[in-house]
């Protein structure tokens, strides 16, 4: 139900994951690219991560989530490599008996992934530049 993968990844079978006849509602958080941070036009990003680490805090949120939420089930996957413009980098999907519960586990997973578990994004601008971005770069502490 957690993986890190370095290719594209299938929002059906993230939903099929976590699907349950006890489920009344299915959330799910794609992150996507877009072609911008601020002023500049991104071409596409990269990441990286400590894998091993990054499973082990993924399989960590979904404790997480089960302790403070009423869900059945969570399915959490994250690419690596490069990622071009829309396609999706991150994938959470969570089932529960009802559709707040549903949304605000997704919601909270998304952050919690942010603070903990250890991927790297790397920003390949259309001017050629690059740089490492944060994953709570400051200023978006709540977003």
């Amino acid at each position: 139900m957690f993986e890190i993968t370095d290719n594209p990844i299938d929002i059906n079978e993230m939903v099929s994951k976590v699907s349950s006849p006890k489920a009344g509602g299915i959330a799910t958080f794609i992150g996507v690219t877009r072609n911008f941070t601020g002023d500049q036009k991104v071409d596409y990003l990269f990441y990286e991560a400590y894998h091993k680490m990054a499973l082990i805090q993924m399989e960590k949120i979904g404790q997480m989530i089960k302790d403070k939420y009423p869900v059945l089930k969570v399915a959490i996957t994250h690419r690596l490599g490069r990622v071009d413009i829309e396609e999706a980098s991150v994938i959470i999907a969570v089932s529960a008996s009802h559709r707040a519960s549903a949304i605000e586990a997704c919601h909270y997973a998304i952050d919690i992934l942010k603070d903990l578990v250890p991927i790297w994004k790397k920003e390949f601008m259309l001017d050629g530049s690059e740089k490492w971005i944060a994953n709570r770069p400051k200023g978006n502490e709540s977003k």
